[in-house]
C-alpha cells in the first residue's frame, strides 16, 4: 500500500484527516474514518446535545466518547484540544488528564501555540497535529520547533471561524510547506474530493483536513435536513458577513440573512457575534435543524459535494488525490 510522510508519522493509511466540525463529531463518525484508513477527530461538544460549562463534566464527556470510539474500531483518532490564555483557561488542563490517562494517540491543537501545553503533549507521546486558525509561518516554524507531528494550513475557502486574514488554501498551503523543513503539511478548506486533494498535494500538501465534506456523510451525527440542504447548494449560494473574531460564511436562512443583513447595515462585530449566539448557532442550525434559530456554515466548495455518501468513499475519494 502506498504511503507518505503523514500516514507514516500517525500510523495510519491515508492521509485524510477529519476536521473536528464542533457539535457535528461523535464517536461514531470518527471511528468510520479511521475504520476507512484516515483519522477521525472528535471535536469540542463530540456527542453531545446539551451544552455544559463545567470543565470538569467537559472532559468526563469526552471520556465517555473517547471509550466510544475505541468499541468501535481500534484504529488511531484524535480529540481536538483548544488552550486559550493560561490565566482564563479552566477547560485545557482536566481535558489534558483525560488525555493522558485514556492515552489518547493524537490532538488536533488549535489555536495559538502555549509552549507549557503543547510541550506536555509531546512528552506525552501525544502527536500533535497543529493548527493555527490564522496560518503564518512564524507559528508554522515555531509548531515544527516544538515537535509538531503535522500542520495544517488552512485557507479563507475553508467552514466555520474563517481566518482573518483573506488568502486562499492554494495560497496558503504552499506558504506554510515552503515555511517548514521537516513537517508534512495538511491542506484545509475546500478540499472535498479527488481533484482538490491531487491540486493540495501539487502545491506540496501531503494530506488533507477536511471538514464539510464529511457532513455530507451518513454517519455524520447533522441534522438530515441540513445534509439534504447541503448537497443540493452551490458556492453561489454562500453568504459572507463580518463578525467575530473576522469573518463567517453561511448558508441562506433565516438567521444567517439577518446577519448578512445587519453586516451591510455596519454594525459593530460584536453585535453581530451576540446575535449568532456563538457557537451555540451551529448547534441550532447544523445538529437540531432549524435555520431560523442557527446558521449553517460550510466551506466554498459546495459545488462538488453532490450526495450524502458512506465515510469509507469520501476517505477513499480523498486519499486517491493524494496517494496516486
Amino acid at each position: 500500500m502506498k504511503t507518505n510522510r503523514l500516514t507514516a508519522a500517525l500510523g495510519i493509511e491515508k492521509p485524510v484527516i477529519q476536521g473536528a466540525l464542533m457539535w457535528l463529531t461523535n464517536a461514531e463518525l470518527v471511528a468510520a474514518v479511521g475504520n476507512a484508513g484516515g483519522m477521525g477527530v472528535l471535536g469540542p461538544n463530540a456527542g453531545q446535545t446539551e451544552r455544559t460549562t463545567s470543565p470538569v463534566e467537559t472532559a468526563e464527556r469526552m471520556r465517555r466518547e473517547i471509550r466510544k470510539v475505541r468499541q468501535l474500531s481500534d484504529k488511531p483518532f484524535a480529540v481536538n484540544v483548544l488552550p486559550v490564555e493560561p490565566e482564563k483557561d479552566v477547560f485545557t488542563k482536566p481535558m489534558l488528564k483525560v488525555l493522558y490517562e485514556e492515552k489518547v494517540p493524537a490532538v488536533s491543537y488549535v489555536g495559538d501555540i502555549y509552549p507549557e501545553v503543547f510541550d506536555d503533549l509531546v512528552r506525552h507521546g501525544i502527536k500533535v497535529i497543529y493548527r493555527d486558525l490564522n496560518p503564518n509561518v512564524a507559528s508554522a516554524q515555531m509548531a515544527e520547533a516544538h515537535g509538531a507531528t503535522a500542520i495544517v494550513a488552512t485557507g479563507f475557502d475553508e467552514g466555520g471561524t474563517l481566518p482573518n486574514k483573506v488568502i486562499g488554501t492554494f495560497s496558503i498551503v504552499p506558504m506554510i510547506v515552503d515555511a517548514v523543513k521537516h513537517t508534512p503539511v495538511l491542506a484545509a478548506g475546500g478540499v472535498v474530493d479527488e481533484r482538490t486533494a491531487r491540486a493540495a498535494k501539487a502545491l506540496g500538501a501531503e494530506g488533507v483536513y477536511s471538514g464539510s465534506v464529511f457532513l455530507a456523510s451518513q454517519e455524520a451525527p447533522m441534522a438530515e435536513n441540513i445534509k439534504n440542504k447541503l448537497v443540493q447548494s452551490s458556492s453561489d449560494d454562500m453568504r459572507l458577513f463580518r463578525t467575530l473574531p473576522a469573518y463567517y460564511r453561511a448558508l441562506p436562512g433565516g438567521l444567517s440573512d439577518k446577519l448578512v443583513e445587519m453586516n451591510a447595515a455596519g454594525k459593530a462585530r460584536e453585535d453581530i457575534y451576540q446575535a449568532m449566539g456563538g457557537f451555540r448557532g451551529i448547534h441550532a442550525g447544523m445538529l437540531d435543524g432549524d435555520m431560523e434559530k442557527g446558521y449553517v456554515s460550510l466551506d466554498t466548495a459546495l459545488s462538488s459535494i453532490h450526495e450524502i455518501r458512506p465515510v469509507a468513499d469520501i476517505v477513499a475519494e480523498l486519499s486517491a488525490g493524494m496517494l496516486k
